[in-house]
């Protein structure tokens, strides 16, 4: 059986049955809680090709280590070869440690016998050595474990500098998480947001969404019948939905989160969502953090200036860490840090412990090897502790009285990708 689809032609069961999980996927970006989400074809192309963070991460380390191990292994042939050219032109045999007995000639010198020192354990390869025959396992660049170990002790006893082999790990941008704590209130309201911002380096924005949901969890049944008062005071176009089973009409003439279903319970014991949102936009004025990122050329390298700005001073920033790529070779010149920056593995990362009214702006300013486009991509990571939307809590009743109930409640704001490339 097949079917004609405008863009992609004609498609079988087989076609369909490979790419079944992608479909899913994308039903789920159309449908949520039954109803139809107001999306794009545009948009939900985005969101299911959207690339990993950590898979980018992983890669540029990746790229970075085989990088580094090529420069190091034509040093390391280059050194050799020289070593190579000054052992013939003394007369001696670059394959021996030119120890023995050897006759004095006024004449040319002759082939003599030496009395050789016993080979190392792990002879080092020269270049003109035959080339050794497969092993049957390929070499992996950027493995931990015995290939590393090997490597930097063979440096090492070259005369590099190379960090502990026990310190080397990934370079991904340390992130501060934390699990959400198991509450014991008998009620609790948590409140959890999540950004993803594609920005270009002139300025421009891709794409700017901040996802939002309120859940509460019910461990006593006798405040299963509640009602929870919610203002919405946003200024700019968020998009609020109800689940299903709470009552529409009411949210939106009162902005009270009740059952449909008058005298139904919350389930106890359980997250239940019931109000989510979704902001979206292509204006730069609605970034929470501007990043702009200044690579110029010079003679010792690349001058980078790196600045950062809070435009709505309202917010607190927390646990901020701005990673780029700067290469390990070269070394690293650091004019000025607001906060504190790491180098390792390929990526600089600078943290801020928190950003907001009292120092909403900082710089970081440093020379290194590269060029321009070398520095990017730009990776920003930060939580808060208050929505972005403007969607908070008044309070919870009893439902049908003015009876208050007491609960806690915790927000928390994290970036599931905030790339400037």
């Amino acid at each position: 059986k097949q079917w004609y689809h405008a863009e992609y032609g004609n498609v079988d069961e087989k076609e369909v049955s490979d790419k079944v999980f992608e479909l899913i996927f994308a039903f789920d970006e159309i449908i949520a809680l039954g109803y139809r989400e107001n999306v794009s074809l545009a948009q939900i192309k985005t969101y299911t090709e959207m690339d990993s963070h950590d898979e980018k991460v992983f890669q540029a380390v990746r790229q970075t280590q085989e990088r580094e191990a090529k420069e190091e292994m034509k040093k390391k042939a280059k050194e050799l070869q020289r070593q190579r050219m000054e052992a013939q032109r003394s007369g001696r045999s670059p394959y021996t440690t030119g120890i023995g007995s050897v006759n004095s000639s006024t004449g040319p010198m002759a082939p003599t016998q030496t009395s050789e020192m016993p080979l190392p354990t792990n002879p080092t390869p020269t270049p003109s050595a035959s080339r050794p025959k497969p092993s049957g396992r390929g070499m992996k660049l950027g493995r931990k474990g015995a290939d590393i170990d090997t490597f930097v002790d063979s440096v090492r006893k070259d005369g590099g500098v190379v960090k502990d082999a026990n310190k080397i790990a990934a370079a991904e941008p340390t992130r501060t998480t934390t699990a959400p704590a198991v509450s014991t209130s008998p009620l609790h309201l948590r409140q959890e947001e999540k950004m993803v911002a594609s920005l270009h380096r002139e300025g421009d924005v891709d794409m700017f969404e901040v996802r939002g949901i309120l859940c509460l969890n019910v461990a006593n049944e006798e405040l299963a019948n509640i009602q929870i008062s919610v203002a919405a005071n946003d200024n700019r176009q968020v998009q609020i939905q109800t689940h299903p089973n709470i009552d529409k009409k009411a949210f939106n003439e009162t902005g009270v989160v009740r059952m449909k279903q008058a005298g139904r319970p919350f389930p106890l014991n359980t997250d239940v969502g019931v109000i989510k949102w979704r902001f979206q936009s292509t204006d730069s004025m609605d970034l929470p953090l501007v990043i702009n990122c200044w690579p110029s050329e010079s003679g010792r390298g690349c001058d980078v200036n790196i600045e950062y700005e809070l435009q709505d001073t309202s917010l607190e920033l927390y646990n901020v860490t701005i990673s780029l790529p700067v290469s390990n070779q070269g070394g690293l010149t650091v004019a000025q840090c607001d906060g504190s920056y790491e180098h390792a593995q390929g990526h600089l990362q600078w943290t801020i412990p928190l950003i907001d009214k009292s120092n909403s702006s900082g710089t970081l300013e440093f020379t290194a090897v590269g060029s321009p486009d070398s520095f990017y991509p730009v990776n920003v990571f930060f939580n808060m502790n208050s929505p972005f939307c403007d969607i908070r809590l008044n309070g919870v009743t009893l439902s049908g009285t003015d009876q208050n109930v007491p609960y806690t409640s915790e927000c928390s704001v994290i970036t599931e990708q905030y790339t400037v490339e």
